[in-house]
């Protein structure tokens, strides 16, 4: 009877030994194993300063899924940016690989190209529409308009101007006028004296003889007197700031850029910095 008793549990030596010792474990001898590893607690001063951090604004971390644990909100915004460029930056290589995109860009912009393009104008002479006798008169016309305003167009382009105009319906008198008057306006064109007063510009060039020079009646005047052509006659001042150079009686002189100025009704010109005097008869140096 004892016998099957002992022979039903077989405990073994550190089975006996583990249950003396409450549970701990124990070793081959049956002694209960100490664990040597320290046991770390914190100190009072790292208590409080987890506290302290864990209740900082920049310290708090969100719990809810949409956040990154562990991390600030500026921390957590740099990583989605840097997320989110990387995901732009693959879109685009993907879409930059795709077969035959090149190809067909091209073949889009090519046909918007092509569709757009402006249909290219015809360029023709005005001259060729003309008849052979309104083509006489004009080119006549423009001889005479060419001697009487020189520095301006060339005859083949008051030629073009007169064509243009008779073309239009005009005819040759009333296009030879407003060609003059055109041609006059012109930056560079020497324009007749009498006509200076009704160039529309505030600037002109004129050529003639100096006729009088009178005496300045300030200081501020260099020169003064009077230039005329052979439609006329017109005063002009020279200032003494504007640095030109001296004429005398009887010389040809060009004036260039010269400004027109109102007294009393009549007009005058004047030589400021921005003329400038010639002298069309004087021979060059390598001519003589």
């Amino acid at each position: 009877m004892s016998s099957n008793n002992a022979s039903g549990k077989v405990v073994s030596v550190d089975e006996q030994a583990f249950e003396k010792a409450g549970g701990q474990a124990v070793d081959e001898d049956g002694f209960p194993v100490v664990d040597e590893t320290p046991e770390f607690e914190a100190a009072v001063e790292q208590e409080t300063q987890a506290k302290v951090d864990a209740n900082h604004p920049d310290g708090i971390a969100d719990t809810s899924e949409d956040r990154i644990h562990g991390v600030t909100l500026e921390q957590e915004e740099r990583i989605r940016a840097r997320e989110a460029e990387l995901e732009r930056i693959s879109a685009q290589a993907e879409l930059g690989t795709q077969d035959g995109r090149e190809q067909r860009t091209r073949e889009v912009v090519s046909e918007q190209c092509g569709r757009d393009e402006p249909t290219p104008t015809e360029r023709t002479d005005p001259r060729e529409k003309l008849t052979q006798e309104e083509l006489a008169a004009v080119n006549e016309q423009a001889m005479r308009i060419s001697d009487e305003v020189k520095g301006g167009w060339s005859r083949a382009v008051v030629a073009k101007q007169l064509a243009e105009k008779v073309q239009r319906g005009r005819d040759v008198t009333k296009a030879v006028l407003e060609t003059l008057e055109e041609l006059k306006a012109v930056p560079g064109a020497i324009v007749p004296i009498a006509d200076v007063p009704d160039v529309p510009v505030g600037e002109v060039t004129v050529e003639g003889t100096i006729e009088t020079l009178w005496e300045p009646s300030s200081t501020s005047i260099q020169q003064v007197g009077l230039i005329a052509d052979d439609s006329g006659k017109i005063k002009f001042t020279c200032w003494e700031k504007s640095g030109q150079t001296v004429v005398r009686e009887g010389q040809t002189v060009r004036f260039r850029a010269a400004a027109k100025n109102w007294y009393e009704g009549r007009c005058s010109i004047a030589l400021t910095g921005w003329s400038r005097i010639e002298f069309p008869e004087r021979g060059r140096w390598w001519e003589e």
